[in-house]
């Protein structure tokens, strides 16, 4: 039987174990924490967002980072098959947005369906178990077994590196991968946080500390050239902004800051807190509530509008006078409302650091990896999965399932003869 380890008991490490056990190699699961699937446990608040139940096109289009690169993984293991793996062991549903999560809304359920897998497939996994270093022939650059910290030699045919981003460290994903692949001749692509929070430098923001908004829409410029537009949630905190939309948009600045090496002058966020209304309709709708509350205080006409919370923040943007009678306020100064509401600015100076990151945008470069096996191109049957690859998508479920597909395949390939 072919001997295949692979390092890293996320989602990637644990699919690829079980697609090379099932195709007949005998496999040894190497984890350094004292327990499985450590990330995958804080998915999607606890929940795990195992995948989106959406179409092949809907998920490349979810793809910030070559998504080229993943047509072979996605067409051999794509999400169907995911959701029929796991559906063995435990119910799924679909939400809003056809996010999958398990019935019962507990993660723990997904690393026990997969632990289970690997058991009757009959996986060693080995916890606590820290590599060291891989061990590559310089006579043919053949990855021939890894080294573990405690100076044992486990000797492998195939090695599969699946030990994730840098993303959450407590999870021990602390670029292990990386840095093994650099030694070993392979290109890594710099890395920077993606899904994570905005750093905003108005100050005003913090006034509005913890209000959420739904179903606005938001344009982020940098440079003066528009790189993301989106729609849907998002929620104003201490530093800045966050929540779904932003956490979308910040994949694309990681990827726009990357591109530019850095050197980028002015990254805007612009918001339409109104967008089901055209500007004219949004005048006329608050022309109609000025009617209703003509003789109150400006201040106190924009309940039926705004929150409570954003009130005091809208009128000194807008520059009226909050002790100004609403009968009072001329046209002018109504357009500079509805051109607030329709299109409030935010500065952003960066982001929140890896510990804040959902996932890391970044990693081994793609151009070093055979597509149709995850194979390197650097060193002979050496594997490469998930997060440690320069591969990264958007909320929603896509990231796990490029984990689970390339893990798929990197485990198949790497057990064939």
């Amino acid at each position: 039987m072919k001997k295949v380890v692979v390092i890293g008991g996320g989602a990637a490490g644990m699919m690829a174990a079980i697609a090379a056990a099932r195709n007949g190699a005998q496999v040894t699961l190497l984890e350094k924490n004292e327990k499985l699937g450590k990330k995958i446990y804080i998915t999607g608040k606890g929940r795990c967002n195992v995948t989106n139940d959406c179409d092949p096109e809907n998920f490349f289009n979810n793809v910030v980072t070559n998504p080229k690169f993943m047509y072979s993984a996605y067409y051999g293991y794509d999400n169907t098959q995911v959701m029929s793996l796991l559906e063995e062991y435990t119910p799924l549903k679909v939400e809003r947005g056809n996010r999958v999560f398990p019935v019962s809304d507990h993660s723990s359920d997904i690393i026990s369906a997969l632990h289970r897998i690997m058991k009757k497939e009959n996986v060693d996994v080995r916890l606590n178990t820290k590599v060291e270093s891989l061990s590559v022939s310089s006579l043919d650059s053949t990855c021939n077994g890894i080294k573990l910290s405690n100076g044992e030699f486990i000797e492998a045919d195939a090695v599969i590196v699946a030990t994730g981003g840098i993303s959450y460290a407590s999870t021990g994903s602390t670029g292990d991968g990386m840095r093994w692949a650099e030694k070993t001749g392979h290109r890594v692509m710099e890395c920077k946080p993606a899904l994570v929070p905005f750093i905003i430098e108005e100050e005003w923001v913090k006034e509005l500390q913890g209000l959420s908004l739904k179903n606005v829409s938001l344009e982020m410029t940098a440079d003066g050239k528009k790189i993301y537009d989106g729609f849907g949630e998002m929620m104003f905190t201490h530093f800045g902004v966050t929540g779904p939309l932003i956490l979308s948009a910040s994949s694309y600045y990681a990827s726009y800051i990357r591109k530019k090496h850095g050197k980028v002058n002015a990254v805007k966020l612009k918001l339409d807190l109104k967008n089901a209304l055209t500007s004219e309709q949004l005048d006329k709708r608050i022309l109609r509530d000025f009617e209703k509350e003509q003789n109150k205080k400006f201040r106190n006409g924009l309940n039926d509008l705004l929150p409570n919370k954003m009130i005091p923040v809208i009128i000194n943007l807008c520059e009226i006078d909050p002790d100004k009678n609403i009968n009072l306020v001329t046209k002018e100064e109504r357009q500079r409302l509805v051109s607030i509401l329709k299109g409030m600015e935010l500065t952003v100076t960066g982001t929140r650091d890896f510990n804040e990151a959902i996932i890391t945008q970044g990693g081994i470069n793609v151009k070093d990896i055979n597509p149709s096996t995850m194979e390197s191109k650097v060193v002979k049957n050496l594997y490469f999965c998930g997060e440690v690859l320069d591969v990264d998508a958007l909320t929603g479920g896509y990231n796990l399932q490029v984990a689970w597909s390339t893990g798929h395949l990197a485990g198949e390939s790497a057990a064939a003869e």
